[in-house]
């Protein structure tokens, strides 16, 4: 790349999906725009929604709701929302013939299960409003004057805008390009970075039999995370157990709760199987199972019970040898089975890494970030969207949501800087 060869309305860096939203979008209303991309080809990251699905928005037409989900940091984005919301992301994948589908939870898919057609739609808004990309475009340093970017220095040259918008994303999942350089260019620039964590990530626990269990998914199950005996937190939906320890919606969603209170002593999740029973229902059941099933051995009634994978681990945690006749357990030893399945105990040790996060807490203080514009309060042509704000979701759309919306108000407002 010669030195500056053309000056640009808008330069957006990032080619995730808030940082094409951004960059559609400013084109869309007559900007020209570069996209810098340091892989070789876009929305990398986006592939993996989903397991590969795209789980693309939440359909929830009440933003105070979705608001509500965000946390303490939610109110930022009520203008980003009324202006492209949830409703307005799956009007503009319709509108550019993506077919979607509504699941449990509210979770957004396309028909077609595949996160490649959503990447197709944005690589067309971007192709037809005559985006310019450069791939492999490793930035060096940006380059002020007066609290003013002036151009942005590559390995090979440099880029000029009017404008730019950092849409770097954070750290999670590294191997697609997340690095978290985002946050020491915005820090250098003289923004605050709230300290960053892993979110939306599978804990490690301490149990050896955990490994047993490697795989097993289960729906409608309850999790209670307790602190000092005292319960902080409860989720219900689906979990999944692995080499490590634990993994799936309900656990990924209270990882940020369970990483804060790591931070002030132990932590224990209480497993619950049989949530639409409460202690006595179970027990009750068990009864009158043991009645039906007098004659068998407690591992061959077990399958009535527990899935099939469960069974070595009950029988080694209630204590009940596997050969055990069902009319030779004892009323302790049912007592125990209840408690097992109510409330089944493993430690939490830590939590996995930013190469199994779906997401990063922290970042960009939002402090500094006009809420409107999502225009830096400190460099006077500069705007953020996405993950690199302070500003983090559960699971089942909201994340990808944030980036829509950030990246829609970046881009509309920084091509109607252009005309101001």
């Amino acid at each position: 790349m010669q030195e500056t060869i053309e000056i640009f309305d808008v330069a957006v860096i990032g080619g995730g999906p808030a940082g094409m939203m951004a960059a559609g979008r400013a084109a869309e209303l007559g900007a020209s725009v570069v996209l810098l991309e340091k892989n070789n080809n876009l929305g990398k990251k986006l592939l993996m929604t989903g397991k590969g699905r795209c789980n693309l928005t939440q359909n929830q037409p009440d933003n105070r709701e979705f608001i509500k989900k965000i946390g303490a940091n939610g109110k930022f984005l009520f203008s980003s929302l009324a202006c492209f919301g949830p409703e307005e992301t799956m009007q503009f994948f319709k509108s550019h013939n993506l077919p979607l589908k509504t699941e449990r939870g509210k979770r957004v898919f396309p028909t077609s299960d595949r996160a490649e057609d959503v990447l197709k739609v944005l690589q067309r808004y971007l192709k037809e409003n005559k985006v310019k990309f450069i791939y492999g475009s490793e930035i060096f340093d940006f380059k002020l004057e007066n609290q003013h970017i002036e151009k942005i220095k590559l390995k090979d040259g440099f880029v000029q805008a009017r404008n730019y918008i950092i849409a770097v994303g954070g750290k999670s999942y590294p191997t697609t390009g997340s690095t978290g350089d985002g946050y020491q260019w915005a820090k250098r620039m003289g923004h605050t970075i709230i300290e960053t964590n892993p979110t939306l990530v599978p804990v490690r626990t301490n149990e050896s039999w955990i490994q047993y269990l490697q795989g097993l998914s289960l729906k409608n199950v309850a999790i209670n995370i307790f602190q000092n005996n005292k319960k902080q937190a409860t989720r219900f939906g689906e979990m999944i157990f692995t080499h490590f320890g634990l993994s799936g919606p309900i656990i990924l969603d209270a990882s940020r709760e369970i990483g804060e209170l790591l931070k002030k002593g132990e932590v224990e999740i209480e497993i619950d199987f049989k949530p639409a029973l409460d202690f006595k229902q179970l027990d009750e059941r068990l009864k009158r199972d043991f009645q039906e099933s007098a004659n068998k051995n407690f591992e061959n009634y077990l399958p009535q019970l527990v899935p099939k994978k469960m069974i070595g681990v009950v029988i080694k945690l209630s204590g009940i040898i596997a050969n055990t006749k069902i009319h030779a357990i004892t009323k302790e030893e049912r007592k125990i089975l209840v408690h097992l399945l109510k409330e089944m105990k493993v430690s939490v040790v830590g939590l996995m890494g930013y190469d199994q996060a779906i997401a990063t807490s922290g970042g960009v203080s939002l402090k500094e970030i006009d809420s409107k514009t999502m225009k830096s309060k400190i460099i006077d042509n500069l705007f953020f969207a996405g993950e690199i704000l302070d500003l983090d979701g559960p699971t089942g759309g909201y994340n990808l949501q944030i980036c829509w919306s950030t990246g829609y108000a970046a881009g509309t407002h920084a091509a109607e800087k252009i005309r101001d």
